[in-house]
């Protein structure tokens, strides 16, 4: 028993022994330093406090675009990095090496193999706060980012597609960037064509409020006269919107047109009340046309009846005399018969009597030579 303690408490401490060398005496927290385009950040671990990223709207990924992470860990480690509303990439755009808009992606790890440091870079396109999670070893931490809308890239127009003459519309337009994110606090400016309606303003500022953020509405009356009002809209600022189109990203669309059909009213219920009558005088004349119609397929219906009922009368008035006829030709043929079976009934009977009284008449005399051999008379 003594021996069997001994060696279950010698592996006992091999195992310890094991467990305390595949274990590192002490492990170094990660510590991450922050920076864009070579100024750091110290204040991306807030979300009240995001860093501020431009968006890469020239389509590289540039130190001025990307917060630049450096990672201090242990040696033979990982980092792990997670984004939302971010993009990862490993490195910054060269000529050689081209970073756009469309590299990277929402997670990468990064092995330090036989050095102590992780550097990574996070951009953004949206101007939706986003978040980037690096952790090592088990320590997380979490940083913030934000990007800022670039130039107006693209104007939107809403506008309704008719108005009342000399009624007041509304015309907002949208601005946003090559990515789609709202641009606040841009002038933009109306142009009306050959006077077809009249501006309150021509300039309005898109809005930087949750109701108006990004677009500017401009009211227009529109004339009293004539079919059409068109406007045509355009950044105030020429500098307020991109220069020209860049490869790989959405071309511009900055001089949009609002096109609103102008409707006169009055016209229009004049208009109206004619189509209104004319289709009465149709419906009163097509309702005349039936009637007529009814009545004439009425007056021959009755007229048909009126034959049919003198033909009928005509058929039976035939029928009873065809049955007058048949019947005294019955009689007849019954009394022709009767008078002809009487008639041979009496030619039989004088025949017969004939024949009697001729028998007899010689019976009498055989009876008188033959008194021996007398034959009956026949009664």
């Amino acid at each position: 028993m003594k021996s069997f303690k001994k060696i279950a408490l010698g592996l006992v401490a091999a195992m310890t022994m094991g467990t305390l060398i595949a274990t590192p005496a002490s492990a170094a927290v990660m510590t991450v330093a922050l920076d864009v385009n070579g100024t750091a950040n110290t204040t991306a671990s807030a979300i009240a406090t995001p860093a501020a990223l431009p968006v890469p709207a020239d389509n590289t990924v540039d130190a001025v675009d990307a917060l630049k992470f450096v990672a201090t860990v242990d040696a033979g480690t990982s980092v792990t990095v997670s984004a939302t509303n971010a993009t990862v990439v490993a490195a910054l755009h060269t000529a050689a090496a081209p970073v756009t808009a469309s590299s990277g992606s929402s997670s990468l790890t990064i092995a330090t193999g036989t050095g102590t440091t992780a550097t990574f870079y996070v951009y953004t396109k949206t101007t939706a706060i986003g978040s980037v999670v690096v952790n090592n070893q088990g320590t997380t931490l979490t940083y913030y980012v934000q990007g800022t809308a670039g130039k107006i890239n693209t104007l939107a127009v809403n506008a309704p597609a008719s108005g009342a003459a000399g009624t007041k519309q509304d015309i907002v337009v949208s601005a946003t960037d090559v990515f789609g994110n709202k641009v606040s606090g841009k002038s933009i400016t109306a142009t009306v064509f050959a006077a077809t309606a009249v501006l309150d303003t021509a300039t309005v500022t898109t809005g930087a409020t949750l109701t108006d953020f990004g677009s500017a509405t401009f009211k227009a009356t529109l004339p009293t006269t004539g079919t059409r009002a068109l406007i045509m809209f355009a950044p105030t600022t020429a500098s307020d919107a991109v220069a020209a189109a860049v490869t790989g990203l959405t071309a511009p669309t900055l001089a949009p047109f609002a096109e609103i059909a102008v409707r006169d009213l009055v016209a229009e219920l004049a208009a109206e009340k004619a189509a209104r009558a004319a289709e009465k005088v149709a419906a009163d004349k097509a309702a005349a046309d039936a009637k007529a119609l009814a009545d004439a397929a009425a007056l021959k219906a009755a007229a048909d009846l009126v034959t049919a009922n003198a033909e009928i009368a005509k058929l039976k008035a035939e029928a009873v005399t065809a049955k007058a006829a048949a019947d005294k030709a019955l009689a007849d043929a019954i009394a022709k018969a009767t008078a002809d079976a009487a008639a041979a009934k009496a030619a039989s009977d004088k025949a017969i009597a004939d024949m009697k009284k001729a028998f007899n008449s010689l019976a009498k005399k055989w009876n008188a030579k033959n008194p021996k051999a007398k034959v009956a008379l026949v009664k």
